[in-house]
């Protein structure tokens, strides 16, 4: 198998959609000729012609409504919003529109084919609008998919499925592993499952949950609890939204003990959701308190970046507190 980063991954699992099907377009701004600003679209508009890989006006409101309008009518659109933090002007035509489009008609009409991509998270330097982490805003709403990929091989088989997915899909990528993270991937099409989560490491003493760029600090953080004698056992989510409750449970029932860790805001984050499903169904069998390691209640800040993120350090102690609770 070849060698690829994320960004590889993800143009390749595009150019693979469009060449099977003629109704997938690539649309966002500079995602044509330039390529998209990290060039995840490369070489795509001179590949499909000008009508099925082209840039937007730099509206995310209209770019969104746009894709809204196109998967009505029976296209797949996969559209480009450049940072997840703009994503917010669209806001409204998600959660109100693509979200509730099949709900209000009674499956009359839908925006199933519609896949929304973004760039999320920190560790580029990038500043509180380069950085954040929104996808426990979307979580909160009925009729949308939430996925996140660690890994170029995972980004390639979970956008290929989010493209083909009935449902609408926002697909969220870990930006500072555009081309930090390589590893082989097929060059053959295959998708993953939307909705499951993997574990990655099978332990005894604490689950670790977690998804995207944090899978990579989860790993290192139980690098340093392993020499401390501690057994981990890790689970990425993949997709928060539905979450694979299932899969957490039975793992922090095994084990006691569950450590969740996330980029964006402790308050209002999404693991405060899975802490207290999991306090609903483990309550009997858990060692100690739900442990959450998350970014700051504070807006995201470009000189204290590394205070900011849950690193492994961070992590580190979490699995120490909840293992000697």
């Amino acid at each position: 198998m070849p060698n690829m980063n994320m960004l590889q991954a993800i143009n390749n699992a595009l150019d693979i959609a469009m060449a099977e099907d003629e109704r997938v377009l690539c649309f966002g701004e500079d995602v044509g000729s330039f390529g998209g600003v990290f060039r995840a679209t490369s070489h795509l508009q001179e590949k499909y012609g000008h009508a099925r890989c082209f840039n937007t006006p730099i509206v995310e409101q209209g770019i969104v409504g746009f894709a809204n309008g196109l998967a009505s009518q029976g296209s797949v659109p996969v559209a480009e919003i450049q940072f997840a933090d703009y994503i917010f002007p669209a806001f409204d035509q998600i959660v109100n529109e693509t979200a509730k489009f099949r709900y209000r008609s009674g499956d009359l009409f839908n925006v199933g084919g519609l896949t929304l991509r973004a760039p999320y998270g920190g560790g580029i330097s990038g500043g509180h609008y380069h950085s954040q982490s929104p996808e426990a805003y979307f979580a909160h709403t009925p009729g949308l998919k939430v996925v996140i990929p660690r890994n170029p091989y995972e980004a390639k088989g979970l956008l290929l499925a989010s493209i083909r997915d009935p449902d609408p899909v926002l697909f969220f990528e870990p930006k500072r592993l555009y081309r930090a993270s390589t590893g082989e991937v097929p060059e053959e099409d295959y998708q993953l499952p939307l909705g499951e989560a993997e574990v990655t490491k099978e332990g005894s003493d604490v689950t670790l949950v977690g998804w995207g760029a944090q899978m990579e600090v989860i790993e290192r953080a139980v690098e340093l609890a392993e020499k401390d004698g501690i057994s981990c056992e890790v689970i990425d989510l993949r997709t928060i939204l539905p979450w694979d409750e299932d899969t957490v449970a039975d793992s922090v029932l095994k084990t006691g003990r569950l450590v969740v860790t996330h980029e964006a805001p402790r308050t209002g984050g999404f693991a405060g959701e899975i802490a207290a499903a999991i306090q609903e169904r483990c309550f009997l069998y858990l060692e100690s308190p739900v442990m959450r390691v998350t970014g700051l209640d504070t807006p995201f800040p470009l000189t204290l970046e590394k205070e900011y993120l849950p690193d492994h350090l961070k992590i580190h102690e979490a699995i120490r507190a909840s293992v000697n609770y």
